[in-house]
């Protein structure tokens, strides 16, 4: 495990887990959303984007004698890029009542305690009541939850994903035993 993309839906704990791999195995964490959300929440162009995280790969191979590195997130823009390149493939595939539970919860303390995420952001409490999906994360986390479910049934089905070793974790025992595979 050298080159790993942890994968699945927004607020299923692919942060964490990633914090904790890259402990375990000495390897830089490269977090996609940093390198995607500007001020306000401003989305990186794509071209901007997939460089952005060319680089920070290559950095990363170059900073690491093993090459290794480990990088959270679903962008498909750069899928290519992350998860062809990865020799682990880690696809977190919780249900979605514990990945919605994380979430609120994870939302509700960022907003009431202001912490800031990916650079200058913060999350707003008036955005978890918002309608729009666009800018209530919890919203958005239960309505594609399936829809990543899919694609990553048909990468680990196909041939996008065949080069890596996959691990789908689908229960918190699961995630607990792999951590704890990664200590031993």
């Amino acid at each position: 495990m050298q080159r790993v993309a942890v994968v699945g839906s927004s607020g299923v704990g692919k942060s964490r887990l990633s914090e904790t791999m890259g402990a375990a195995l000495d390897l830089p964490v490269i977090e996609l959303d940093a390198l995607m959300h500007g001020p306000d929440w401003t989305p990186t162009p794509t071209p901007e984007f997939r460089s952005k995280v060319m680089s920070a790969i290559a950095d990363a191979e170059r900073g690491d004698s093993r090459g290794g590195w480990v990088v959270p997130g679903n962008y498909r823009t750069v899928s290519d890029i992350v998860q062809r390149r990865a020799d682990t493939i880690v696809w977190m595939d919780l249900p979605r009542w514990v990945t919605t539970r994380r979430l609120v919860w994870r939302s509700l303390s960022r907003s009431l305690t202001r912490q800031r995420v990916w650079g200058d952001n913060r999350e707003r409490l008036r955005d978890l009541f918002s309608r729009s999906a666009e800018r209530n994360v919890v919203l958005w986390s239960w309505r594609h939850h399936d829809d990543y479910a899919q694609i990553y049934q048909t990468y680990a089905d196909g041939e996008f994903w065949s080069h890596a070793t996959v691990h789908r974790l689908r229960t918190t025992g699961e995630v607990d035993s792999f951590v704890e595979s990664l200590t031993n």
